[in-house]
């Protein structure tokens, strides 16, 4: 942002509602601990101070958002750190519930800490965390790029080893004439590593490519050094591309060190130069096999995505933005802030391309809002442990279920009624009124907020459930009360627009600054990209999975094709033969043709069967999709034997055609 200047240390940065001096600049690429990269990193005090939250959450039980890193003293066990931070964390809670005494006790409770990676993608997170999923998806990933790469060694090896066969009289010319066999070792392996460098240095220029590609559609919030400058990655592809060649070219040089010099030198046409190899026999069935559990991956990943997708969340999605003000400069007390909320509410409310808007505090997946409540007649500790804690406060202007999409589906909604000095009122969500009143009416149920000194918020109504944080979890225990009856200064506007909201998410930006008073501006967000970090995990598998697997399953086809072509060219005085006495061009093509389809056929039913195998460590990162899914596990077996059907007919039409005449001719 500055250039690159080298004189910027000193300089002065705004950040929120302060300025900062610059002290120091991080390398290219640092991330922090998280996945997204970190602009700015300032003392805690300062953000503290910046932020909307009073400073005294500095000194209380109430304030969630800071981490503690700790470093492990040399020597001392993972375990025994985890001892001694859940003795901490004992010790603070019971100051907690001095402090508290609502919380319930740690018997109850059963609080624990838990030593772990800094990298909290690596460390223990909770089932449905998307950063810990993300990254266990991507730890999938280097495996089925590791399978590919093998399916293309089998398959470089299948074709080399093919050659081979062909060559055995010039490598028995070679041996005879003195060649020693390392030094026919030597060069055969040369060869198939110099085409697995030349296919490193254009695997390196596509991934220059398609790492931008991937990362503008799949990790756009993920930095990384650009690749031709990084030496771990230039000496990972070169290491990898040696293993490779090493790989495909060892077993054609085996064979070749194997060579009878005097058969091979008195072979010849007659005598027939096709060999069935078990070793490409092998060959071809491994990279069927594989390719099926990569299609097979790809698949439940599809499936999962599309679950994702469809899954009801409570309100629209492609529809909604959520602006938000950022007060640059500028002190306004709350009841200015308020006002200027209301302009811009009322503003965009009159904008062509807009059908609703309304404020409110939380948005889901994004920022949220939570408060203990009480409710006569239920045990504190029932309510603390109700859904996990998770519970979410939601604070909204009228007409706020309209905008969202989200149903009533008994009473009514807050309303224009709901002022400052009327009856404090609560909307609950159906998930909400069950828990709290099984079998009975939730109308007219009373909820405390914080503690029961509170004024009792009679429930007004009952709204569908709606899911705030967690796509795999039960939908949210979420409570809605008037704006009015909050904080009227606090959180922003959601716009429900006519059309989709990322076509008009910039108008609607443009057109609400020209309220904003001096350096202050808006923040306009569409609850789409709200939502996609967190579907990122069945994204990416999806994604991924399908362009690995359709490279393999091409990789295995093209594999299939090449094999079975060479051995019909070497089969020609055979063919020649069956011709000769008989047989007919159905037989041959389906000689050919049956041999390709059992081998597709053993290929299949390896894969299948590795697939269930490795199921079982991906469940968990699928979405309402069983890892054995029989119509998935069935149709990519069926797709591999059509492949393997469609790449032999070419050679077997060829194979049909072979003149007898011409065949029992050739020497």
């Amino acid at each position: 942002q500055y250039g690159g200047r080298r004189d910027v240390l000193g300089s002065r940065m705004r950040i929120g509602k302060r300025d900062y001096t610059i002290i120091g600049v991080a390398p290219r690429g640092f991330m922090g601990v998280a996945m997204e990269q970190p602009i700015a990193i300032v003392p805690i005090h300062a953000g503290l101070i910046d932020s909307d939250t009073p400073p005294r959450l500095m000194e209380c039980y109430c304030w969630s958002y800071p981490e503690v890193f700790v470093r492990r003293k040399a020597g001392v066990s993972v375990a025994a750190a985890t001892a001694d931070l859940t003795a901490a964390f004992l010790r603070s809670y019971d100051l907690q519930r001095a402090a508290s005494p609502q919380a319930p006790p740690p018997e109850v409770l059963k609080p624990h800490a838990v030593a772990a990676s800094v990298l909290k993608d690596r460390g223990p997170t909770q089932p449905g965390d998307a950063n810990s999923a993300t990254a266990k998806v991507a730890l999938w990933l280097d495996g089925v790029a590791a399978i590919v790469l093998i399916i293309a060694c089998a398959n470089v090896g299948n074709l080399l080893l093919a050659r081979a066969f062909g060559r055995r009289r010039e490598i028995a010319v070679r041996l005879a004439i003195g060649i020693s066999r390392s030094r026919l070792l030597a060069q055969l392996l040369t060869e198939s590593v110099l085409l697995a460098l030349l296919g490193g240095a254009a695997g390196i220029a596509i991934a220059q490519w398609g790492g931008g590609l991937l990362r503008a559609t799949l990790l756009p919030d993920v930095d990384w050094p650009n690749m031709l400058s990084d030496q771990r990655v230039l000496l990972f592809a070169t290491v990898a591309a040696l293993t490779a060649g090493i790989l495909a070219g060892l077993a054609p040089a085996l064979h070749a060190m194997r060579a009878d010099v005097a058969g091979a030198l008195k072979s010849g046409a007659r005598e027939g130069t096709y060999h069935r190899s078990k070793t490409r026999t092998a060959l071809l069935v491994l990279q069927g096999a594989l390719s099926v559990v990569l299609l097979v991956g790809a698949g439940l990943f599809l499936r999962s995505f599309s679950h994702v997708r469809a899954l009801p969340l409570g309100y629209d999605t492609d529809r909604l933005l959520w602006v938000n003000t950022e007060m640059r400069g500028l002190e306004m007390d709350s009841v200015a802030e308020s006002a200027l909320k209301d302009r811009l509410l009322a503003l965009a409310r009159t904008l062509p391309n807009v059908e609703q808007s309304a404020r409110a505090v939380s948005v889901p997946f994004y920022a949220t809002w939570s408060f203990n409540i009480v409710v006569p007649g239920l045990d504190t500790a029932y309510l603390n442990h109700l859904g996990d804690g998770n519970m979410l406060l939601q604070a909204v202007s009228p007409g706020y279920f309209a905008t969202m999409g989200t149903r009533i589906v008994e009473g009514r909604a807050i309303g224009e009624e709901d002022q400052p000095t009327s009856q404090p009122v609560v909307v609950v969500s159906r998930s909400l009124a069950r828990a709290l009143w099984p079998g009975r009416d939730a109308l007219g149920g009373c909820i405390k907020m914080e503690s029961d000194s509170m004024p009792c918020r009679r429930v007004v109504g009952v709204a569908e459930d709606i899911r705030h944080d967690d796509f795999r979890a039960d939908p949210g225990l979420t409570y809605y009360i008037a704006l009015s009856q909050f904080r009227r200064e606090a959180g922003g506007v959601f716009v429900r627009t006519r059309g989709p909201a990322a076509e008009q998410a910039e108008t609607v930006r443009r057109a609400l600054q020209h309220e904003m008073p001096g350096a202050s501006y808006i923040t306009v967000m569409t609850l789409t990209d709200i939502l996609a970090p967190n579907m990122r995990q069945w994204q990416l598998g999806a994604t991924m999975f399908t362009i690995f697997g359709v490279l393999a399953l091409v990789v295995a086809a093209v594999g299939l094709y090449s094999v079975i072509a060479y051995g019909v060219a070497q089969r020609t005085h055979e063919l020649g033969v069956r011709v000769a006495l008989g047989a007919q061009a159905g037989d041959v093509v389906g000689l050919v043709l049956g041999e390709a389809l059992r081998l597709a056929a053993i290929a299949a039913g390896l894969g299948t069967v590795a697939a269930l195998l490795a199921g079982r460590w991906i469940a968990s990162l699928l979405f309402d999709t069983s890892a054995q899914d029989p119509a998935i596990l069935g149709g990519v077996a069926l797709c591999l034997i059509t492949i393997a059907a469609v790449a032999s007919l070419v050679p077997a039409w060829r194979a049909s055609r072979v003149d007898p005449n011409t065949a029992l001719r050739a020497d």
